[in-house]
């Protein structure tokens, strides 16, 4: 854990950001070191999978927490921090040997830790693929098939990379170490320099006679079909991982993972703010004055709603438990239903009159509230100008 960055750090984030401001910073660094946009570049790749191990655990509330409070060593299950807080003592598996390893490359003897994470099991890459989804597929869930071309073990040689009948052998150069040791004399002293084995690679072992369909590599290109579990209320940008659906490991190390991005397309007549949704009603001038029960759709039914006389433009209503599940609480949201009063654009002669004649005795009623607004509007602007 010595050699990782801070998660914040990655993603060019102060501790304590919100969850929107994650999602967003992460958004953009996938886009921008996606394999797809850098072809061939090890700087680009090696920074896509930091930005995806750092949102993995920051997206994660609990993991975020544990993050928070104990740093990398709270979201590591091989740091030796148990449940009752405290850290295991240095090991087998790390110790000074390890940190004066990573600060001075090798330079002690020993064996470097560098040279050991290169030769032993490393993970696999991990791969992004973005998939659409329809605004109810959004919603209520949804079961999609993924099409992927990725490495896999190959199917000749098994994964090997030596043909049927030859095997693997100790590297002359190396003798099986990996790497090979030099002396160095500086004015501090003389120092062994360590680096991988050109030969073997740093494996410590060279193929006799290497697989022809895979040439060694011991994995080959194949198209594969993956089903991902679309959760009831994803939404733009929600991140759903696989795990071990990715690139295929190293030295027996474990695959990658596959991080699934989502994009919801929008809905022709609900918008979504988090887990509510909301939708706008056209009504008219009828319906607001003398009130009316109007057919508000959601987005499994249509229910019947009451709206009181002298209804307001604008007026918002809150069906309850109507929107979208909550990817955290499990609950549903509300809809929320504005009500938009529609004004004819085309009117007969006879509709005319039919208004002004209205307007006309709406304004003689004495003591009616039919304009209290503009009554006191008026008051208003009188008082102004006195």
């Amino acid at each position: 854990m010595a050699d990782k960055r801070d998660y914040y750090e990655v993603l060019g984030l102060k501790k304590g950001a919100s969850e929107a401001d994650i999602k967003k910073a992460f958004r953009k660094l996938a886009m921008q070191y996606h394999p797809d946009k850098n072809p061939g570049d090890r700087k680009a790749e090696d920074a896509f999978k930091e930005v995806n191990e750092a949102y993995g655990i920051l997206s994660d509330p609990q993991k975020k927490e544990r993050y928070d409070r104990f740093g990398h060593a709270g979201v590591d299950p091989n740091a030796g921090f148990g449940a009752g807080g405290g850290f295991s003592g240095f090991g087998a598996g790390g110790g000074f040997e390890d940190i004066f390893g990573d600060l001075f490359g090798g330079m002690f003897g020993g064996g470097s830790s560098s040279s050991r994470r290169r030769n032993g099991p490393r993970k696999g890459a991990d791969i992004q693929r973005n998939l659409g989804i329809s605004f109810e597929e959004a919603a209520f869930g949804v079961k999609k098939q993924i099409h992927l071309n990725k490495h896999v073990a190959c199917d000749e040689c098994g994964g090997t990379g030596s043909a049927k009948g030859s095997s693997k052998t100790k590297c002359p150069d190396c003798g099986g170490t990996g790497e090979l040791r030099t002396q160095q004399r500086t004015p501090f002293g003389q120092f062994t320099n360590v680096s991988p084995c050109p030969k073997c690679g740093g494996a410590g072992e060279i193929l006799e006679n290497p697989c022809k369909r895979c040439g060694g590599s011991g994995r080959a290109k194949k198209d594969l079909t993956i089903s991902v579990d679309i959760p009831a209320g994803v939404d733009n940008e929600s991140v759903i991982s696989l795990k071990g659906q990715g690139e295929p490991g190293h030295a027996g190390g474990p695959a990658g993972d596959l991080y699934v991005v989502i994009s919801v397309s929008p809905h022709r007549i609900f918008s979504r703010r988090g887990s509510d949704l909301w939708l706008e009603i056209p009504i008219t001038f009828t319906q607001a004055a003398l009130g009316d029960s109007i057919t508000v759709p959601t987005l499994d039914e249509k229910v019947s709603y009451k709206i009181p006389p002298g209804t307001q433009p604008e007026t918002v209503f809150r069906l309850k438990g109507k929107g979208v599940r909550s990817l955290r609480s499990g609950r549903n949201g509300d809809l929320y239903v504005k009500v938009v009063l529609e004004i004819p654009t085309k009117l007969s002669s006879e509709e005319k009159k039919l208004l002004k004649k209205l307007d006309e005795t709406m304004k003689k009623e004495n003591g009616s509230d039919a304009y209290s607004k503009r009554k006191k509007f008026t008051e208003a602007v009188k008082d102004m100008f006195a």
